[in-house]
């Protein structure tokens, strides 16, 4: 394609500042370093190990050798002195090397061949306007020669300076003579007064906004519009009318890949967003480029593009956040794909292992930084609730923490979950967007699950964050199931640094404590014997609930290898809410459960379930639990609002919603007032003013969104108050220090303690393991599968909690159960049996299909209790 014109600026003595020293004299540097990688220095006796002309040297093309001049740099290597044999004059060198070695402004190198005559190469134009372009291009258009237009969009648009001042909004801020340049100078220098205060007036409009409640209790996205320079509208027009010319095509891609370097060196060294907030254009810019997707932006320029958008400041990369927050559902999931195809590609091109992995590769962790600016853009750009939250209670101190400090140690995550410097920055956390405007699951990358190996990544993500980057810092491209392998990590390394501790106590203190959790219960006293045991142990010391648990039941032989506990768990819910104990009432057509207000039971035992379901998550059990959604965003931290009520209270939902609706005259035809009634235990009327005075307060047109607001509040907040404060208070005594909050959304947290409800026993079988002689061409096990496929929802349930504890499929499906079907002798009148502990089936060779199904199903349909076989 045709070669890339440059013309060098006019520049004023007083506006070569330092910082424009600083980038000549490092991109000189590094420059030096380049050469001496490729060319060497000519000497042939080197002992520079960064020299080609080192013995031993290993070649570099030059892709590698720009990026180790960079490294190089950065560690002040040596440099060897210049040889004439390697360096005949630096001309020679410029010809060679033209993407490192262009003038001090990144540009490309002069050329003398030009197409046009002098006066038709617009070497004046040193920036951009929409007018200006589509004049180049109705004069090439004319002579039906695209060159000039090519040389233009490569010299403007691999050159920082000309792409922070091209497409501005004001045209005042576009100077064509030296005396218009000198004024915009000086006007540049108010200019960055006016940036902060523009900026502290959005941080306050933002503060505002955010206190500010909707008729449904949420609060919208009410950020003000963000000011940036560059005028969105002609990029966007620009690009649509020279995309379609594929030269013009390459001339972006080349410009880009010549710009990059040097956007990344400014970003590195001079701060240069801090003296020049308008450098954030040439992001802006480039990212509406809607070919950024293609196979040659993704191998050639998008990976050192993505580096230097990672690099940009903290304030900068939440300036580009809120910005593309106010674009078009279009326009981010463009972005969205760009860098999501940008890690695939990398991803499946390359092979990881142990020694090579996913977390090393550059340009993966870069891609998915710049992800992360459109999530959070995504969550901005939805329905906010940034109030409604939950009032956090301290956490319960141990006391183990005096023998970790005497020891020297503490612990690594004490101070509680991590907070994203982003997410800080912005204001905003994932959990106060109830709808996004795209779905939370499309920013997850399989692909990038599929090779990350999480023992390491956790590793990173606990220890090592500040050297080592963790996917946990992005979880929202990881899958249920890989975030929930880094909570198993979590939990297993937390049951060990217990017994650890308890072994240390025991040196200390000279007496034998147990490294476990241990529970003996009875199973006709399981809900006494469980809350005095829990109940002591969260008084004594809630560290230990951290620990293993291990449950026996008096009497019986069962030795807990998991499946003792998983019938624990199940036993006590079970018990917990049973209709006949009113802890819980029960929804006949949602199928739900919500805590009853007028329970007369303590809290302690609304605690215990809590505990419960904490030491499930921590022991990795599944429970058949039945709570709408907004149990879930409460354990998070929101409150409950009048939108929730949906899944927990339809029917009220669907009153509140006709009277939102209704146009008529609500105080005349409704008749209802600020007071509202219920019944308690025993089905008495009680009545509750939702403002003082209600009984007197009649609702109207104009007050109606208050008392919806106010309605929502009372039924799913302050009603049972009393009974979720203590319900949370068991939950955190075992999740308190896990990454639970900051890596799982409510839904995925529902997830990980009830399972999934879909069972896929297709997968099942796919993933079946056999042992004892049997394989999956047994004629017993087709039978068997046959027998199974057969069955009906209830009855596949009944076989699965018979064989696994548990009638739900872990989180990721039942393809993620590993399950054994194991031979237990020839044919007999015995029935099957299991050992849940390890999902795995005892199965005897029955001598016919019609046998094997009657028995099977008599043992799923019967199966209570352990014993040792």
């Amino acid at each position: 394609m045709d070669q890339f014109a440059t013309l060098e600026p006019n520049h004023s003595p007083a506006t070569f500042s330092s910082e424009c020293m600083k980038r000549a004299a490092a991109k000189h540097l590094i420059e030096r370093y380049f050469r001496q990688l490729t060319e060497g220095c000519g000497n042939g006796a080197c002992t520079n190990e960064f020299c080609a002309s080192c013995l031993g040297f290993q070649p570099l093309d030059h892709n590698a050798a720009a990026i180790r001049a960079l490294e190089l740099y950065k560690m002040n290597a040596k440099l060897c002195g210049r040889h004439s044999a390697a360096f005949p004059d630096n001309s020679s060198a410029k010809e060679t090397h033209p993407t490192l070695l262009g003038d001090r402004h990144g540009k490309m190198p002069d050329h003398e061949d030009n197409l046009f005559p002098p006066r038709e190469d617009f070497r004046e134009v040193h920036y951009l306007t929409e007018e200006k372009v589509y004049e180049i291009l109705s004069i090439c258009e004319g002579k039906k020669d695209y060159s000039p237009l090519i040389r233009v969009i490569g010299r403007i648009f691999s050159n920082a300076d000309g792409l922070v001042q091209s497409f501005r909004k004001d045209k005042e801020q576009h100077p064509n003579t030296k005396e218009q340049r000198k004024t915009h100078q000086a006007k540049d220098e108010d200019k960055d007064e006016d940036d902060k205060e523009r900026t502290t007036a959005m941080e306050q409009e933002s503060e505002a906004s955010a206190s500010v409640e909707g008729a449904t209790g949420a609060t919208e996205n009410r950020l003000g519009p963000v000011e940036v320079s560059v005028d969105i509208e002609a990029v966007r027009r620009v690009y649509d009318r020279l995309l379609s010319n594929e030269k013009m095509e390459s001339a972006f891609l080349n410009a880009l890949v010549y710009l990059t370097p040097n956007v990344e060196l400014d970003l590195t060294y001079l701060d240069v967003y801090d003296t020049n907030p308008d450098y954030l254009n040439i992001f802006i810019i480039v990212m509406e480029n809607s070919s950024l997707h293609s196979p040659e932006y993704l191998e050639m320029a998008m990976p050192l593009f993505c580096k230097c958008m990672s690099k940009l400041p903290l304030p900068a990369l939440a300036k580009l956040t809120r910005l593309w927050s106010q674009y078009s559902v279009e326009h981010i999931r463009r972005m969205m794909e760009t860098f999501q195809q940008l890690i695939t590609y990398t991803v499946i091109s390359n092979e990881y292992d142990s020694d090579s992995l996913v977390n090393d590769d550059e340009c993966v962790v870069a891609a998915a930084k710049c992800l992360k600016l459109v999530f959070y853009a995504n969550v901005l750009g939805g329905d906010l609730d940034t109030g409604h939250n939950e009032e956090e209670e301290p956490a319960s101190e141990s006391s183990e923490l005096t023998l970790q400090e005497l020891l020297g140690e503490e612990r690594s995550n004490k101070k509680g979950p991590r907070v994203d410097p982003l997410e800080k920055e912005l204001g905003v956390r994932t959990l106060d967007c109830r709808r996004p405007l795209i779905p939370f699951e499309e920013f997850v990358n399989e692909p990038l699950n599929d090779v990350l190996e999480m023992d390491k990544d956790f590793t990173f993500f606990k220890v090592d964050s500040e050297s080592k980057f963790s996917f946990q810092s992005c979880p929202f491209i990881l899958n249920a199931c890989t975030k929930s392998l880094g909570l198993y990590y979590d939990n297993r390394i937390s049951m060990y640094s217990e017994r650890r501790i308890t072994a240390l106590y025991s040196l200390v203190q000279g007496q034998q404590l147990n490294p476990y959790l241990r529970l003996k219960v009875r199973r006709d006293h399981i809900i006494d014997d469980a809350l005095v045991r829990l109940e002591m142990i969260a008084m004594e010391n809630p560290a230990d609930l951290r620990k293993q648990l291990f449950v026996e039941f008096e009497g019986e032989q069962g030795v807990d290898e998991g499946g003792v506990s998983k019938e624990f768990f199940q036993l006590v819910l079970e018990e917990m809410f049973n209709p006949d104990i009113g802890m819980f009432t029960y929804d006949d057509s949602t199928k739900l459960f919500w805590y009853n207000p007028s329970s007369l039971e303590n809290e302690a035992q609304f605690t215990l379930i809590g505990i419960v379901l904490g030491l499930a998550i921590y022991n990795n059990c599944i429970l058949d639990v039945h709570f709408p959604m907004v149990v879930y965003r409460k354990l998070m931290g929101k409150k409950g609002t009048y939108l929730d009520l949906t899944d927990s209270h339809p029917v009220l939902y669907q009153s509140l919603r006709e009277l939102l609706d209704y146009e008529g005259d609500v105080e005349e035809d409704m008749m209802i007032t600020f007071q509202i009634s219920q019944t308690d235990l025993f089905g008495d009327p009680i009545t509750y003013d939702l403002k003082e005075n209600g009984d007197k307060i009649p609702v109207n047109a104009d007050n109606r969104k208050e008392f919806v607001s106010l309605y929502g509040d009372y039924i799913l907040n302050k009603s049972v108050e009393r009974q979720f404060k203590a319900f949370r208070r068991g939950f955190q005594m075992v999740t308190n220090e896990s990454p639970l909050k900051c890596l799982f959304r409510p839904e995925e947290v529902e997830l990980l303690i009830c399972g999934s409800r879909n069972l896929d026993f297709q997968a099942l079988e796919e993933t079946t393991e056999y042992d004892g002689g049997y394989s999956k061409d047994c004629r017993i096990i087709k039978d068997f599968w046959e027998t199974v496929h057969s069955f009906g929802e209830e009855d596949k349930r009944l076989f699965l909690q018979f064989t696994t504890g548990t009638d739900r499929a872990p989180v990721g499906g039942l393809g993620k159960l590993k399950m054994i079907i194991a031979k237990n002798g020839p044919d007999t009148d015995r029935l099957p049996t299991s050992h849940t502990c390890f999902n795995a089936l005892l199965l005897p060779e029955y001598d016919s299909k019609e046998k094997l199904k009657e028995r099977l199903l008599k043992a799923i349909t019967y199966a209570k209790g352990f014993g040792m076989l």
